[in-house]
Parts: C-alpha cells; sequence; structure tokens
C-alpha cells in the first residue's frame, strides 16, 4: 500500500502558503493572529488545546489564537519549529523520535536540528488508546482484525505508527499485508467508524471519548486490548516503556450499558503536550499559561474531564526543556520543575 511520506519539500511549501494566508488578517486587526496545530473534535488534545485558546481569546485580548484540527502531530511540529506557525499538539515520543531520525522523521535530515528549536508550553494526558468495533461485527481480539478495515490513526502520525506496532507486537499482524489500514484523517474516521465503513477504530482519548459515547448510546461496542499473556513480550515492552507511555485501563462499563466487555481492557495510555518555538515571547507565554490554568480552575465543575488537566501534570513525562515564560509561570503557580523540564540557559 502506498504510504504517506513527509519530506522538507513538501512541509516548506503547505507552510509557506498557510503563513501567506495569514498576514492578510493580521495586517487588518490590531491583534496578534497565532496559529494552533491539533487533533480533530472527539480527541482530548483538540478538548484541551480548544480551552486553551477559548481561554486566552477571552481574557488577553491583544492575543487570537486560530485552531487548526488537521493534520498529524508529526507534521505541525516541524512546522512550529520552523516558525510556520505558534502551537502545536506533540508528544514525549516525537520528540525522541526526531533526536534520532526515526520512523516518520527518518528522511527528515533536519528533524534532530529542528526539534531544538521546540519548547513544552505544558504536557498532560492525552488518554488511552481506545480500539473500537461493534459488537455485531464478530471481532474480539486484535487477531481477529485480520482481512479487516482498520483506521489505526492519521498516515504519517504518532497513533499511525504506535498502533501498527501494537496490532504487530499483540497479534503479528502486519498492516498493508494482513489488514487494510485506511488513510484518514481524525475526523473523517469518526464519520467512517459511525456509517459502518470501518471494522476497527482507534483513537488515543480519554474515556469516555464523546464520540464513542455517541455510538454506545445506540449501538453495542466491544474495546479490544492488549492480553496479559503479551504484556511482558518484547513488542509490548518496547511501545509501554517508550517516552510518555505506559500500560493501562479501559474499564469496563465507562461506555455504559452497551459496552459489552466484561472485564476492564488492557492498553496503552499515553501524555502529550503543547509545544512552541523557542522564539516565543516569554511574558506572552507567561501570560497565557498563567490565564489558561486559572481557567481551567473555574471551569472544572462543569468540565469534569479538566480533572487531569492540571499544573503538576504540565511537566509529567517531559523530555523538552519549558519555554521560559511556561517556567515562570508553573513556578509560580507551585510546581516542582524536574531538571528534564528546565529552560535551556
Amino acid at each position: 500500500m502506498t504510504r504517506s511520506v513527509l519530506t522538507r519539500r513538501t512541509l516548506m511549501k503547505g507552510a509557506t502558503a498557510m503563513t501567506a494566508a495569514s498576514l492578510i488578517p493580521n495586517m487588518a486587526l490590531s491583534k496578534e493572529l497565532l496559529r494552533m496545530s491539533t487533533l480533530g473534535p472527539g480527541t482530548s488534545p483538540n478538548l484541551v488545546m480548544t480551552m486553551f485558546a477559548s481561554i486566552v481569546n477571552k481574557q488577553l485580548p491583544d492575543y487570537e489564537i486560530q485552531v487548526n484540527a488537521t493534520g498529524a502531530a508529526t507534521r505541525h511540529v516541524l512546522e512550529v519549529a520552523m516558525g510556520k506557525s505558534m502551537f502545536c499538539m506533540s508528544s514525549p515520543t516525537i520528540h525522541a523520535l526526531m533526536r534520532k531520525n526515526l520512523a516518520m522523521y527518518k528522511k527528515i535530515k533536519q528533524a534532530p536540528e529542528l526539534v531544538t528549536k521546540l519548547r513544552t508550553v505544558f504536557n498532560f494526558p492525552m488518554g488511552l488508546y481506545h480500539i473500537a468495533v461493534y459488537d455485531s461485527s464478530g471481532i474480539k481480539s486484535i487477531a481477529d482484525a485480520k482481512g479487516k478495515r482498520v483506521f489505526l490513526g492519521p498516515p504519517g502520525g504518532a497513533a499511525f505508527t504506535t498502533m501498527k506496532r501494537l496490532f504487530k507486537a499483540v497479534a503479528g499482524l502486519e498492516e498493508g499485508e494482513d489488514y487494510e489500514a485506511v488513510k484518514l484523517g481524525w475526523d473523517a474516521a469518526a464519520a467512517a467508524f459511525q456509517d459502518g465503513n470501518l471494522d476497527v477504530y482507534c483513537n488515543p482519548t480519554n474515556a469516555p471519548s464523546p464520540v464513542l459515547t455517541q455510538i454506545a448510546v445506540t449501538n453495542k461496542i466491544r474495546f479490544l486490548g492488549i492480553p496479559a499473556d503479551k504484556l511482558k513480550t518484547e513488542g509490548v515492552q518496547k511501545l509501554t516503556r517508550r517516552p510518555g507511555f505506559k500500560a493501562t485501563t479501559l474499564p469496563k462499563g465507562v461506555y455504559g450499558d452497551n459496552q459489552v466487555n466484561e472485564d476492564d481492557v488492557t492498553t496503552l495510555g499515553v501524555t502529550v503536550g503543547v509545544v512552541t518555538n523557542e522564539k516565543a515571547g516569554d511574558d506572552m507565554i507567561y501570560e497565557m499559561t498563567k490565564a489558561f490554568y486559572a481557567g481551567v480552575a473555574d471551569l472544572k465543575g462543569s468540565s469534569p474531564w479538566l480533572e487531569v488537566v492540571t499544573p503538576e501534570a504540565a511537566v509529567a513525562d517531559i523530555n523538552l526543556p519549558l519555554h521560559a515564560g511556561a517556567y515562570r509561570a508553573l513556578t509560580e503557580l507551585g510546581v516542582t520543575i524536574p531538571d528534564a523540564a528546565k529552560p535551556v540557559s
């Protein structure tokens, strides 16, 4: 099967077009327009980062963050590193891959240099990998995905690579040979699964996910996981030991009576974060970080999913230095900053 490949030429072409388009409204308005890239609606990063933009836009009138919910984080981080976008979702795993020119960065020679241009604003729990099927499909394990249409994640993205490796580690299934990895974005994949055009749908998000909750209202669904006898295998251990990853549990019944799992499901949990460019203004990032956590504290009562978005979680699993402005804000909020998160002098 044809696989999407990141190249510097295609990246620069797209980034240049985005930059040119953003200049028009920027000249027309007094406030500073800033681009933020994240995953599609229904994902935890989209919820958290849209909330970040909403709080900043309301509380800091000098700035307006415009959210772009298309594409993959693996491409977005390159745009931010080159100064073509202000914020994006990233992850400890992405940073590790960039440093070593691995996986989707194998052909991006500049990746090790570009990752040094990135700075963390804050980390947060992305949630856990849901591997969902309809009960009517008869699929009861990852091994049963053989010969099926599977959405692993957007092509070229970290989710795609992670799920591809998990299917191989757990069931020996090879993408493109044993099953069809359907190449879609997050929005299109959710719609395709709802319409019955996918057999297996993977999504790393907090539970309960709004997309899957909606499906479970009228459909019996099952979540696939890592069998107990596979947890200690080399392939699975390589995944759970990746930066920002761990084995975690999707509880039975979290999606109500239509979730048919009789037991909790073991799957992968992951930490992600918001990153910016090293040249982003210190005062701007400081003000945004302080405003965000103040806003989250006010909204937790009406948005329970925000309970896990805390100043302390901002430095969890961190392997990229904090931006100086974020460091100042989190220090004032009483967060103990690990050495790995301290700004580069």
